[in-house]
This record gives C-alpha cells, structure tokens and sequence, in this order.
C-alpha cells in the first residue's frame, strides 16, 4: 500500500514554484476590497464619460462634409478621454498594491516565503497587470457598442473595420497597464504609499503638463517640447492616436507643426512606456535587494 505525499513548503520558500508565488499574489490582490471598488470606478468612468461624450460630440459646427479619418478619430476620442482619468486611479492602485504591504508589515511574511524577493515582486507586478488589462478591456468592450449609435444619432459613422480604431482601442488598455506598472515601481522603490501617489502622479501628469505650458508653442522650446514627449503621459497619447486627428481638429485644413517637433508614432510610444517601465522596474529590484523590509 502506497501513500501520496503531498509538499510542504517550509518558511524559507525553497520549494515555492513561480505558479505558487503567483497564486499567493492574486490571493492577496482580490482578498483587499478597495481593490475592486478602484477597478469598478474604472470601468464607471469608462463607459459613464464614453457615453456622455458620444451623446455631445457632433459637427454640427462644420458647414461641410468631415471626412471619414475624421469621423474615425472622434469615434478613439470620446472613449479615450477616460484614460485620462483613469491612469490617475491605476497609479494610485499601483503604489497601494506595493507600498501597502510596506505600510502594514506584511511584506516580511512575503519575503520570509520568497527569500529571493525579486520573483515575488514581479510576481506581484505580474498579477497586477494582468488584472488591471483585463478590466480595462472589459470597459472599453462595454463602452464601444454604446458609444457607436450615439455618435451615429450626431451623424458620426463609424466603422469598425478601420484597424487603427481598434489598435486605438487596445492602446488606451495597454497605456492603463503601463502607467499601473510605472506607479508600481515607484511604490517599490519609496515604500510609502503617501511619497508614492505624490511622486507616480506627479512624474506621470504633473510634470508632462507643466512643461508642456512653459514650452508653449514658441519655436525656440522645440527642444523641450520634444523633451515633454518622452514622459508617460505624452507616450500614452502617442499610443492611443488615430491618424484623424488633424480631419477632427480642423476638418480639410492642414496642421501646422514647428519645425524638428517629433512627432511619434503609436510603436514609439508604446516602446517609450515599456522602456520607462524597465528602467524603474531595475531600480526597484536593486532597491529590493539592498535594503531591509
């Protein structure tokens, strides 16, 4: 007669699989309500502002025919517009899943499980992410086909088989995802949820907008205007961008840039996010690694 063994794991986390570390993780994340009550204000807000932009958005201002690009963009705009508020929610979250476990002590009992502690925050990060994108998703999926027949009731016509409507789309989710992870390492590396939030929002929409009005549209702060477009907030619109957006801001009229302005394209701006996310991300695992819990 045989008996099955079923594995103990100790306290020092030597038998812990990355499928277990990852289990604990989401354990933790659904196990806190505030949680939810963030990501049930995304997804309110996603579909609240998408409607009520789509119910308002028209042309009725134009004495002429706006072309489809144009019509497309309105279509990304009002759904997009929640992003903006939205990223300052998922960065609050992102500092609290973190900066939390800091705050209440708990983080000891996690790298007392996971003595190697960098799997367990990328674990952590990980489950977070994955989370975060599928509520975003989730939202966008809702407001969409409530968004089409109120743009269609102004005379709006979208149509979906435009790819870069829906890469727009899943843009506005992955830009979500990645300013949670920029707020997350952040957290890591503060461990304060106070100096966290303050530091994530500031660096994430403060500071892009702020330089954004000292550099104005003078030709001599080119330079910093270019500077400005490598911070989140400006790598995130990079992302979610429609080709339209000229036919929707003014509708059969070029528009004028500065000269040596750059103007990125949505792969820049999703290789900027994720470039920003890796180097904060170092500095949080060295940051780890060096102090104490």
């Amino acid at each position: 007669m045989s008996a099955t063994t079923t594995p103990v794991f100790t306290a020092t986390g030597q038998n812990l699989s990355i499928g277990g570390i990852i289990h604990s993780e989401w354990i933790k994340l659904r196990s806190i309500r505030s949680t939810w009550w963030i990501y049930a204000a995304i997804v309110a807000i996603t579909v609240g502002v998408g409607a009520q932009m789509s119910s308002s958005t028209s042309f009725a201002w134009f004495d002429g025919e706006v072309a489809q690009t144009g019509q497309q963009y309105a279509g990304v705009n009002v759904i997009n517009l929640s992003t903006d508020i939205n990223v300052l929610i998922v960065g609050v979250l992102g500092v609290l899943v973190i900066s939390g476990e800091y705050s209440s002590g708990m983080i000891r009992s996690t790298l007392t499980a996971v003595p190697r502690r960098v799997p367990a925050l990328l674990a952590k990060a990980l489950v977070f992410a994955v989370v975060t994108f599928l509520i975003g998703a989730m939202a966008v999926a809702v407001t969409i086909p409530i968004s089409i027949p109120l743009l269609a009731g102004n005379g709006i016509d979208i149509r979906l088989d435009d790819p870069h409507y829906w890469r727009a789309m899943i843009g506005s989710v992955g830009y979500l995802v990645m300013v949670g992870l920029i707020a997350f390492a952040i957290g890591a590396c503060l461990r304060s949820i106070a100096s966290g939030i303050a530091t994530a929002l500031g660096f994430v929409f403060v500071v892009p907008l702020g330089l954004g009005l000292v550099a104005g549209g003078a030709a001599s702060q080119v330079w910093l205007q270019n500077l400005v477009a490598l911070l989140p907030f400006n790598l995130g619109r990079a992302l979610t961008s429609h080709p339209g957006y000229a036919e929707f801001v003014a509708p059969g009229s070029p528009l004028n840039r500065a000269d040596g302005l750059w103007v990125l394209e949505p792969w820049q701006g999703a290789l900027g996010l994720v470039v920003w996310v890796v180097v904060l991300f170092s500095v949080a695992i060295v940051t780890l690694k060096r102090r104490d819990a």
